[in-house]
């Protein structure tokens, strides 16, 4: 047996029940007052036979876990296609936010892909929607959510080459800045890369570990060249931190905590840097109000931002934003 399987059997072992029914417990980030019945209970992934002891492990002590050749060649060829649709504007997608990067806003116009850094909110387009319901995704997404699985945000990332104002860069964060539903410890990123992902055009970075913490504050940071519209930032993490750089493969994808501080560097080369990715949430989540936390700025630029896209005044709030986007994918829709 291999050293972090035994590790793995001792630790279940301590339990005063079978494996089968172990649990993820409540997240730092929902209550400070939590306690756990079993203190050495498993807390971030569930049995289900999927994830072998050495890979629960290795999520349970960093907050992330990839895994290779995942998504078909094929189907990552059809979501490309269907994305350059959309840059060419060849069809129209309810919903839908399509983002630039700052550099590229500020130069002239191109109507197709080098234009568009982001596609956002894509669950009412069927073809890019079918990556968040890919079986062999949302088998991996219930080892971390349970079985009624809510797909909660969509990206396409189209990391364009740097301009020379290094706005191709994403600041360090949390993806839970973002989130105004609990508990933490049942939300998953699925991120696949669309073709190779390194160093050069800007992988993603991750700090091992940082999962375990709090949600710490976020705002912009003051970078020189600027930084893109959402792209907040964590205040005062460790830069001393050990970190991690996700090289991948086309297919490879990456399923992470949304406590887990995690960024991407410039794009140095002359491609666009392509991935697909959607936040999961168990479907027995809940919303939070997130008025007088550290939130309140990301909840107040969504509200702004809705507000204008669908010319509501500020009768839309951050909650409504994020009901209008989940959908189920697997289960049953409870509270989400």
């Amino acid at each position: 047996m291999s050293r972090a399987a035994e590790r793995l059997r001792l630790l279940i072992n301590h339990l005063d029940r079978p494996s089968s029914n172990i649990a993820a417990a409540p997240t730092s980030a929902q209550t400070s007052t939590s306690t756990s019945t079993h203190p050495h209970r498993l807390r971030y992934t569930f049995d289900n036979d999927l994830l072998t002891p050495e890979q629960r492990l290795f999520y349970e002590e960093n907050g992330f876990i990839l895994i290779k050749n995942l998504v078909s060649e094929e189907d990552i060829d059809k979501f490309r296609n269907e994305f350059e649709r959309i840059c060419r504007q060849e069809v129209k997608v309810p919903g839908l936010v399509v983002m630039r990067d700052l550099a590229i806003v500020k130069s002239e116009f191109v109507p197709d892909q080098k234009a568009v850094s982001k596609l956002q909110d894509y669950q009412e387009d069927p073809e890019l929607f079918r990556y968040c319901a890919l079986p062999q995704i949302l088998n991996y997404v219930e080892c971390f959510t349970g079985p009624n699985i809510m797909a909660m945000h969509t990206m396409l990332i189209n990391k364009p080459p740097d301009a020379g104002k290094k706005t191709s860069r994403h600041p360090m964060h949390q993806d839970l800045h973002y989130f105004p539903f609990r508990p933490a410890d049942k939300i998953v990123c699925a991120w696949t890369a669309m073709e190779r992902v390194n160093r050069q055009n800007g992988c993603l970075v991750v700090l091992p570990g940082t999962h375990t913490g709090t949600l710490q504050e976020h705002d912009y940071p003051e970078w020189e060249g600027g930084v893109n519209k959402m792209y907040h930032g964590v205040r005062g993490y460790d830069p001393q931190h050990p970190r991690v750089h996700l090289e991948m493969e086309k297919g490879d994808t990456v399923f992470f905590h949304p406590l887990l501080i995690h960024g991407s560097g410039m794009n140095q080369t002359q491609g666009f840097r392509k991935a697909i990715s959607c936040h999961y949430a168990g479907a027995d989540c809940y919303y939070i109000d997130v008025k007088g936390t550290t939130q309140e700025n990301i909840e107040k630029e969504v509200q702004e931002i809705a507000a204008r896209k669908y010319a509501l005044d500020n009768e839309i709030t951050f909650t409504d934003t994020w009901a209008f986007r989940g959908r189920l994918v697997q289960g049953e829709r409870i509270s989400l």
